[in-house]
C-alpha cells in the first residue's frame, strides 16, 4: 500500500509518500508545496490544489492521510487554515482515494510515543523510522509522520473491516 501524508497549511503544505508492506515502512519521497502570499486567497487555493494533484499524479498513492486542524487563538487564521485543509482533503478525495484524518497529538504519539512532542522530536523519529529520509523539511517530516500514523492504524482498520 502506498500512503500520501499531508500536513496542511495555506503558505506551506508538507507532503510525504511511504510504501507500507506489513509492518515495514519505506520512504518514497517528500516535499513542501508553497502558495504565493501575494495572491488572493482563491488563487492560492487553486495553486495548492494543482500542486497536490501533481504529487498525486506522480506518486499514485492508494490512500491519503491528513492532519486535523487545531484551533488557534486567532479565528481568522484558523478559518484560513481550515479552507486550505479543505483543499488538501479534496485533492485525493476527488481522485477516489480514501482519506483519513488524524489529530496532531495522535500523530505525535504514533511516531514519538508522546502526544505533546516537539517538532524537532517528530523530525528526528521520522528519520529513524524511515531509512534514507534524513533531511526532510519540518513540514515534510510532519506529513511523513501523518503517513506513518496512518500505516499503524491501517492494519487495525483492515481487521475491523472499516475504511478511513
Amino acid at each position: 500500500m502506498r500512503v500520501l501524508g499531508l500536513d496542511p497549511g495555506l503558505r506551506h503544505t508538507g507532503w510525504g509518500v511511504i510504501d507500507v508492506a506489513g509492518n515495514r515502512l519505506t520512504h518514497v519521497a517528500d516535499g513542501v508545496v508553497h502558495a504565493a502570499t501575494d495572491q488572493p486567497l482563491a488563487m492560492r487555493l487553486v495553486s495548492l490544489f494543482r500542486q497536490i494533484t501533481s504529487v498525486l499524479e506522480q506518486f499514485q498513492p492508494d490512500e491519503a492521510a491528513v492532519e486535523e486542524t487545531f484551533v488557534n487563538r486567532n479565528p481568522a487564521s484558523t478559518l484560513k487554515l481550515g479552507v486550505a485543509r479543505g483543499v488538501v482533503l479534496l485533492a485525493p478525495a476527488e481522485r477516489g482515494l480514501p482519506v483519513a484524518e488524524y489529530s496532531a497529538n495522535l500523530v505525535k504519539k504514533a511516531v514519538v510515543g508522546a502526544g505533546h512532542a516537539e517538532k524537532s522530536q517528530v523530525q528526528l523519529m521520522v528519520g529513524r523510522l524511515l531509512s534514507g529520509c534524513d533531511g526532510s523539511q519540518p513540514d515534510a517530516a510532519d506529513a511523513l509522520a501523518v503517513a506513518i500514523c496512518h500505516a499503524q492504524h491501517a492494519a487495525v482498520r483492515r481487521l475491523l473491516g472499516t475504511r478511513p
